[in-house]
């Protein structure tokens, strides 16, 4: 499948080798694709994915992976052209952090008028299929996680229940255990796994762990 990343920090990075090494075809989609500090990790970690602008990488992928900050959101889909996320996948990995430092170790959030980043996303792009997913795990873990305790869980939601299966195989040739948590409206739930997940590193200065759902 050809994947378009729309982001090139960590996460953006991480997912791109990620769904090269699944044999996808990745194009980063950055503000800058002959930036320099892009061209080296290109020749390095990044051998065999391409880069381009936003609009090129959402006209390339056949699904989209949105993950820049949430701040710029808005600013990325609209140059990113609306129209090139028509019917396809989205995943959404951001979280509404807001700019302002945690308070004991807690983060804070930005309010959104539809809830949460996941609502806001799918309402401005309506004829997308928007799946919440990898926003309550760091990047040095999204792919092919090893924990002593056992196989982490993913927690995903979305309004399609075709594209959250397709994301579900995703996730499972990533290493994950998988839990469909509903639709988008379980986004809220979802982000507020992050301010969890951060105040661990926050507080003890770790951030090796994950999410584990218990079944029995």
């Amino acid at each position: 499948m050809k994947i378009g990343i729309l982001g090139s920090g960590a996460v953006g990075k991480a997912l791109a080798i990620g769904f090269t090494s699944e044999g996808n075809e990745v194009m980063l989609g950055t503000r800058d694709p002959k930036a320099s500090k892009i061209t080296e990790w290109l020749s390095g970690a990044g051998k065999g994915i391409t880069a381009g602008t936003f609009d090129e990488t959402a006209k390339f992928g056949e699904m989209i992976v949105l993950c820049p900050l949430y701040r710029a959101i808005d600013e990325v889909i609209n140059l990113a052209g609306k129209k090139n996320f028509e019917g396809k996948i989205v995943i959404d990995t951001t979280n509404p952090i807001a700019e302002e430092p945690p308070v004991n170790g807690v983060l804070k959030y930005v309010k959104t008028a539809e809830g949460s980043a996941g609502e806001h996303i799918q309402s401005m792009l309506p004829n997308s299929h928007v799946v919440k997913v990898f926003n309550s795990i760091g990047s040095g873990y999204m792919y092919k996680p090893k924990f002593e305790e056992g196989q982490p869980t993913m927690f995903i939601c979305g309004n399609n229940e075709e594209a959250k299966s397709t994301v579900t195989g995703i996730l499972e040739n990533f290493g994950w255990d998988v839990m469909d948590s509903g639709g988008i409206e379980a986004s809220n739930a979802l982000e507020g796994l992050c301010i969890i997940w951060c105040a661990r590193g926050f507080k003890e200065g770790q951030w090796n762990h994950a999410f584990k759902l218990l079944k029995k």
